[in-house]
């Protein structure tokens, strides 16, 4: 038998393992750590990462979804907003898988705001959207974020490019593209109100305006239509003897009034001045 020094643990040799007991907690730490680490991959996905297309859905499928969705958005925006819908793009050249390739469908909604009520516009946004599209508003280093899905695996977005303006864009993933990229581009069409500000401004009229329509939760359309009018200067207070009322923004750069229905608005922001007719939801 040997000797035990005082202050030293008895030896455990071959015939004396570990208590059962120590095993046992080190493998309920451990299963508590990776159920909490599988929580927060979850919760990390659901916030950060997009709709994943499901089944190979194919952007002709996905078209209705997005166009209702836009539609929502400007719902959502109210009566009071001002807004345009921006021409739909198409991305070409994603992957859907590593042999296929595929391509993504963009619409948006562009509100302009007074500088300060970005945030308010994006929460009133995201509380006026359908609860089963789990909206909700986060801030960020770029500024607040909305983040919604519109289902079918379309991903709504809210962000704030710059001060005074909110960019809602709906976007579809990469898909398989089942359809001629020219059947998904607007149509083309005349806008009285776009007729009546070229004019003023001293810009040719053209009836070659490009046409951005969704479908309103109350079944009705809202429409968009946009005109490009040049890259010369001009000052956009000529347009002040068209508004009804007030004008709802009138800057430098930008300048929006209502003719009846219509939103109107000219955007000097870009390199080219772009002018818009808007007529939205009326429920």
């Amino acid at each position: 038998m040997s000797a035990v020094h005082p202050g030293y643990a008895p030896p455990s040799g071959p015939d004396r393992p570990p208590g059962r007991h120590r095993a046992a907690r080190w493998l309920l730490v451990a299963t508590v750590a990776w159920a909490m680490l599988l929580v927060a991959l979850t919760w990390w996905s659901v916030r950060t990462d997009p709709p994943t297309v499901k089944e190979q859905r194919t952007i002709s499928q996905a078209v209705p979804v997005v166009d209702r969705a836009v539609g929502r958005l400007v719902a959502a925006i109210g009566p009071d907003g001002v807004w345009v819908m921006t021409p739909e793009t198409v991305e070409k050249g994603c992957r859907v898988t590593p042999v296929s390739d595929g391509a993504e469908l963009i619409r948006g909604v562009d509100v302009l705001v007074a500088e300060g009520a970005e945030r308010p516009l994006l929460d009133r946004v995201a509380d006026a959207l359908p609860g089963s599209w789990r909206a909700g508003v986060r801030d960020s280093v770029d500024g607040p974020r909305l983040r919604a899905d519109a289902g079918e695996f379309v991903l709504v977005e809210g962000e704030v490019p710059e001060p005074g303006r909110v960019r809602l864009t709906v976007a579809t993933g990469c898909r398989p593209a089942d359809v001629e990229f020219g059947e998904l581009l607007p149509l083309h069409a005349a806008g009285l109100a776009l007729e009546e500000a070229s004019r003023a401004l001293g810009r040719p009229a053209t009836d070659a305006t490009e046409v951005v329509v969704a479908r309103c939760p109350d079944g009705g359309k809202a429409w968009t239509r946009w005109v490009d009018a040049g890259s010369e200067p001009v000052s956009l207070a000529a347009l002040a003897p068209l508004a009804a009322g007030a004008a709802l923004v009138d800057t430098p750069d930008t300048y929006a009034y209502r003719r009846g229905p219509d939103i109107v608005l000219a955007d000097a922001t870009g390199e080219e001045l772009r002018l818009a007719a808007s007529t939205g939801c009326t429920g």
